[in-house]
């Protein structure tokens, strides 16, 4: 059975603990019950509850991870003041209906200096792949690790993070990894905003500004049917998000997906047959957001 929504998950913080755990459960489930698997970074909002409750419904097992991976950090990038606060996202994991969260340390999953890479070629090359190098690398060795330790029959992943979906996915097929991947809708606050740990950083003037980003993308159905091509939409997007005086553009991308790869030039994207990808990654002030908007052509 799963945990209801008043119980407090087990806290398991090694990795021989967390693979007896599931040993356990699986010896003592009824047959055909399935194990779920929300990986995450902490500092929990409603996107990650929403994928544990999906997880609830599917799964009679649910596990949760929170671990700060520093493989997917850059050298200037934010591991050291990334947001995390434990107790809070243990009162999370609970309201929400965690049976399991796996808490490892660093020292517990990287023992060692890891010799071993993981590259998905192609599709890391676009969005965040191109301007955070290494990044997806490091994501392919946590999750590789994290469902080797669960062993999970479906994992859950948001898609505000589109492209690491698509990365996720296109590893397990390749590695014939035992474990389905279930991608969620992106979560966003009342006002449009998408939910994301990073959004504490914000100022109250950059979280007023960072609205041009769900505004802008709301515009880009209405785009698509009116015949843009992949070039005239991302001049589109940039143009709607420059209006915003706070925002610093990193990308703006129109690609299919999952492959992730340029539509044809100069054909009209309404003739598409592939769904589409539109991704923005902007920063205001030094807070770095992603968004996106995936979109099959008929719905346009």
């Amino acid at each position: 059975m799963t945990a209801s929504v008043t119980s407090a998950p087990a806290i398991v913080r090694t990795i021989p603990e967390m693979r007896k755990a599931i040993r356990e459960y699986r010896s003592q489930a009824s047959p055909g019950a399935t194990v779920g698997f929300v990986p995450t970074m902490g500092f929990l909002h409603e996107g990650h509850a929403s994928l544990i409750r999906r997880s609830n419904l599917d799964n009679g097992l649910t596990v949760l991870s929170i671990f700060v991976n520093p493989l997917q950090f850059g050298p200037n990038e934010d591991f050291e003041r990334y947001p995390r606060d434990e107790s809070r996202d243990l009162e999370v994991a609970a309201a929400a209906g965690a049976d399991i969260v796996f808490l490892p340390s660093v020292e517990e999953m990287y023992p060692r200096r890891t010799a071993t890479q993981i590259t998905v070629a192609g599709v890391t090359e676009r969005l965040c792949g191109a301007s955070r190098p290494g990044h997806f690398d490091g994501v392919g060795v946590v999750v590789t690790k994290l469902f080797n330790i669960v062993s999970p029959d479906r994992a859950y992943f948001g898609l505000k993070d589109a492209q690491q979906v698509a990365v996720v996915e296109r590893m397990v097929q390749d590695l014939d990894q035992p474990v389905e991947i279930v991608p969620c809708p992106i979560v966003r606050e009342a006002d449009g905003l998408a939910m994301s740990s990073r959004n504490v950083y914000l100022s109250a003037d950059e979280r007023r500004e960072a609205l041009v980003l769900s505004r802008t993308l709301a515009q880009v159905p209405a785009w698509i049917a009116s015949g843009m091509t992949a070039e005239r939409l991302e001049a589109a997007v940039t143009a709607g998000i420059s209006a915003s005086p706070l925002a610093v553009i990193d990308y703006v991308e129109a690609l299919t997906y999952p492959s992730l790869t340029p539509p044809a030039a100069d054909v009209p994207l309404s003739d598409a047959d592939e769904r589409l990808i539109v991704a923005v990654a902007v920063k205001f002030g030094r807070t770095r957001l992603i968004d996106n908007i995936l979109i099959s052509v008929p719905e346009a």
